[in-house]
């Protein structure tokens, strides 16, 4: 036999067994199963350390699941629609479904290498028909229940990808001359301002097309308030949520136009809207207001842009571009809106910093508080007037810079000398042209893309019958063969694109957008409940039992684009009766990013390290062991060390201690102690796996086999004792290193298989284990203190001291004093009569000992640590059976005894705190 541990000889074997015995499979009458999902991986080709670091971190808890009793759902699958693959089909001449398949089976290779334990049986991939059927069913339900619309808007266009992007698929270009942030994520601190596409980097443009939309916003008041619901969420996630939801109140202003006539056309008569609402957060304002400015897509613009050729051509020019670029241009127009307060004819503007799809898409300018209409009155040298004085400040030039605080009211007619805020309330109730609204960031949900390789939106148009759903009974409506082209190959697919219309039977064209593959991993969580479901998209009383998700597990990167989505989905499935559950997960993880040099570890910057590189054992319990998974943490070569050598000393010491099979039969005190380390490392261990602090519980097991050696060379370990240690050893690594786990498992006769073995149980009381161990290691500390002071060679006797009864009482009843007293010093006082009048304290103490002991008491630690003292009797035999450790260590006997009233040593001995005298 050899000593040491070859990881890459055993993980075949194992994972033979495991498939043999189909350990990961979730028996079909498992009731309420812990319901355990990383986010599924894009199919790359490869896997990343990030890919190891989130499924490590699902695999490890369902491990310790599986061992704790419970049923556990732990599958896998693939996000495997999207443009990248086109794209990298497109540059090696082949197909997305080649390229992807091949992808598909390397990287489970790959995760079955690191011994992932996954029920296979429940595999899914989003590209497959059987899979993206349900993706067009869920569409058209969601069609009939109107949450899904077609309408023109303008979008944002990546002309290198041909497609468009949601707003959270645009991101600003990060400034290659920034600094990494002092977080040390290897981010950029700060961007360029460019807008660009999330995926390729490519500046984004705008365009107006007929796009399809789920109508989110029809939920945006529930997925807000829901968030103060999902206590076990990151509160980081829910507040990246909570602002990109964008909840505002204020009030909603209504401006009448005035009609007018002349070369430019008429407005206000019929060709128009007359009027224009607006909505303001502070109608406090009002009176402020010195123009009017409306989006270029806003329903005005758009009617003047019919007579007027500059409103016209400033529409044109601006639609195409990055609203960011367009700065505070825009272009007067002849329309006059009306104050509903004053009167006051204001001029009516189209700019291109007002937005279509934020607020009502137009705006009241109050530029003397308000910095963006500051800026563009300035632009566009337009009155500024101030309507709040910042009462108790100097005085503020709103001609120079915009007060956007609050203060009291002036030149706002009936309402000046109030306080600004409640101004705000009596405006509105004042007057019918304002009303209190609420309104949302959010906007709805752009699934349109102009690409091959997605999921048909299952649609005709038809010249008679518009736009018309496919009949359920012809779906999937399935991609046809790949044609490489510039742009959408779908365009290019004719035969594909000629169809009839289900509704007349006559001629018609497919829809030829395929839907942002967020629609597919929006609902996945519920396919892998009945993958092979052929009726409906999941099995209802399945997801009813077994929902919400228990723990989740992906980057917070996605806490918009996927997390926001999900929660939708299952929302809007839950109004069409397909779900009793609205909120799809319970407990979401956001693991942290693995650095490499302080960056991100990135292909594109060379600092990859492949999984492989260091073996999957070693690699996993690195980078579960290296910190909590919600933090960064740096890959260096001399930490993962660290998990390989702890891998080598489990296995040896299991190994010596099977093929030398020395042990004492006989029971003593030293044995006691480390039996109840083993106890105490136990219930640490688990405490920690189920608050998911892998990093601790590697460090409990590095400690417990620590131990472990110093017992078994110290005299010989009873083998009861030892064995139980190495079995527990095993048991607690086998979720993080599950070979390792298995073949000590194995060496050491544990039953059955540790896969499918029982968690560990404490023979004992544990509930003040960490008090003596916290007695034992600050005694060791002194010990080692004082022969250092001393500079002491070679000790020879080291007697440990336990203070006598009396401070034990003192330390109590002043204890009792600082929990119901109120600390004066006649509660003090009461303290030390109390002590005095005690005759079953042995010996005589008197006054002044006793008040110079609750005085020494209440200066070192002010009462903080008094409540979890061990009684003397437990706190000498405790430190009686750990004397051993200080033999080992220092080479001297060791006595421990209690001192008497009067006794020398009392004076400094104290509860906690063994008196020690070295000789």
């Amino acid at each position: 036999m050899t000593s040491h541990y070859d990881h890459a000889q055993v993980q075949e074997f194992w994972q033979y067994v495991w498939e043999r015995d189909d350990v990961y499979a979730l028996d079909a009458d498992a009731a309420d199963p812990t319901y355990v999902l990383g986010m599924f991986p894009y199919t790359s080709g490869t896997l990343h350390m990030g890919h190891v670091r989130n499924y490590a971190i699902t695999d490890a808890y369902s491990r310790y699941r599986r061992m704790q009793g419970d049923d556990v759902l732990h599958p896998m699958g693939w996000d495997a629609f999207g443009l990248p693959a086109e794209n990298a089909a497109f540059e090696r001449k082949t197909d997305p479904e080649s390229w992807t398949q091949a992808c598909i089976r390397r990287m489970r290779e790959e995760l079955e290498t690191m011994g992932f334990g996954y029920d296979w049986s429940r595999e899914i991939t989003t590209s497959e028909p059987d899979y993206y059927r349900w993706n067009q069913w869920l569409f058209k339900r969601l069609y009939e229940a109107g949450l899904v619309e077609y309408e023109a808007a303008a979008v944002n266009w990546c002309p290198d990808c041909e497609t468009v992007l949601a707003d959270a698929q645009v991101v600003e270009r990060e400034d290659e001359h920034s600094e990494p942030s002092d977080q040390g994520s290897g981010e950029a601190a700060s961007s360029d301002g460019t807008r660009v596409c999330w995926r390729c980097d490519t500046p984004v443009g705008r365009r107006e097309l007929d796009q399809w939309f789920f109508t989110i916003t029809d939920y945006a008041e529930e997925l807000h308030d829901g968030l103060d619901d999902l206590e076990g969420w990151p509160d980081g996630v829910r507040e990246i949520q909570r602002n990109w939801i964008g909840r505002q109140e204020g009030a909603r202003i209504t401006f009448e136009m005035e009609a007018y006539s002349g070369d430019r056309g008429d407005i206000g008569d019929g060709d128009g809207p007359e009027t224009v609402d607006v909505f303001t957060t502070r109608p406090e304002t009002v009176y402020g207001a010195t123009y009017l400015a409306v989006s270029p897509g806003h329903d005005l613009a758009r009617a003047l842009a019919e007579s007027d050729d500059d409103v016209a051509d400033y529409v044109d020019t601006v639609r195409e571009r990055d609203p960011e670029s367009v700065g505070f241009s825009g272009v007067e127009t002849d329309a006059t809106a009306i104050h509903p307060l004053t009167g006051a004819e204001l001029p009516v503007y189209v700019a291109g910093y007002v937005l279509e799809d934020v607020g009502t898409g137009a705006v009241m300018g109050v530029p003397g508080h308000n910095e963006r209409g500051h800026s563009f009155a300035r632009e566009h040298d337009l009155p500024i007037e101030r309507v709040i004085d910042p009462e108790g400040s100097d005085e503020q030039d709103v001609e120079t810079e915009a007060y956007t605080g609050d203060g009291v009211l002036e030149g706002s007619g009936e309402y000046d000398g109030l306080a600004s805020e409640a101004a705000g309330d009596r405006i509105v109730a004042d007057h019918d042209a304002l009303e209190d609204d609420v309104t949302y960031r959010l906007r709805d949900w752009l699934i349109s893309r102009q690409r091959y390789w997605g999921t048909p939106i299952p649609m005709v148009h038809c010249d008679d019958c518009g736009r018309v759903p496919v009949p359920d009974e012809e779906l999937p409506v399935e991609l046809p063969e790949f044609v490489r082209t510039t742009g959408n190959p779908l365009d290019a697919a004719e035969e594909w694109n000629e169809t009839t219309c289900p509704d007349c039977g006559g001629p018609a064209r497919r829809e030829t957008d395929t839907m942002d593959t967020f629609v597919d991993s929006s609902w996945y969580y519920l396919r892998f409940l009945s993958p092979d479901l052929a009726d409906a998209p999941f099995d209802t009383d399945l997801a009813d039992d077994w929902l919400p998700i228990d723990v989740y597990v992906g980057g917070d990167e996605h806490a918009i684009l996927h997390l926001l989505y999900t929660r939708f989905f299952t929302k809007a499935l839950a109004d069409l009766g397909l779900l009793e559950r609205r909120e799809p997960i319970r407990e979401l993880l956001s693991q942290g990013t693995v650095l490499y040099d302080g960056e991100k570890m990135s292909s594109s910057k060379g600092n990859v390290v492949a999984p492989e590189e260091y073996g999957a054992e070693t690699t996993r319990l690195f980078v579960l062991s290296a910190a909590h998974p919600e933090q960064d943490f740096e890959w260096t070569a001399n930490n993962v060390r660290g998990a390989y050598d702890l891998q080598q000393t489990l296995y040896r010491m299991a190994t010596d201690f099977v093929e030398e099979g020395d042990a004492r039969v006989e029971r003593r005190d030293h044995d006691d102690y480390v039996a109840r380390e083993i106890d105490r490392t136990i219930a640490a261990v688990t405490e920690e796996y189920e608050r998911f602090r892998f990093h601790r519980a590697a460090t409990e097991i590095q400690e417990l086999a620590r131990l472990l050696r110093r017992y078994r060379e110290y005299d010989g370990p009873h083998g009861d004792v030892y064995r139980r240690g190495l079995l527990t050893l095993a048991a607690l690594i086998a979720p993080m290193a599950p070979h390792l786990g298995e073949e000590l498992w194995n060496k050491l006769r544990g039953e059955g298989l540790a896969v499918e073995a029982d968690w560990p149980e404490p023979e004992r009381e544990v509930s003040a284990v960490q008090l003596e161990r916290r007695l034992v290691d600050r005694t060791l500390e002194d010990v080692r203190d004082i022969v250092d002071v001393a500079a002491i060679d070679e000790a020879e006797r080291i007697e440990l001291v336990v203070a006598p009864d009396w401070k034990y009482r003192t330390a109590e009843l002043l204890s009792q004093t600082a929990a119901t007293g109120d600390g004066t010093v006649s509660d003090v006082d009461s303290v030390v009569e109390q002590v005095l009048a005690d005759d079953s304290l042995e010996g005589a103490v008197d006054r002044e000992r006793v008040g110079a002991f609750v005085a020494d008491l209440l200066e070192r630690d002010g009462g903080t640590e008094r409540d979890q003292l061990l009684a003397a009797d437990r706190e000498r035999a405790i430190l009686e059976r750990a004397s051993w450790l200080v033999t080992d260590e220092f080479g001297a006997g060791v006595t421990v005894s209690r001192a008497s009233a009067d006794d020398e040593q009392a004076a400094k001995a104290r509860p906690g705190k063994p008196a020690i005298h070295i000789s």
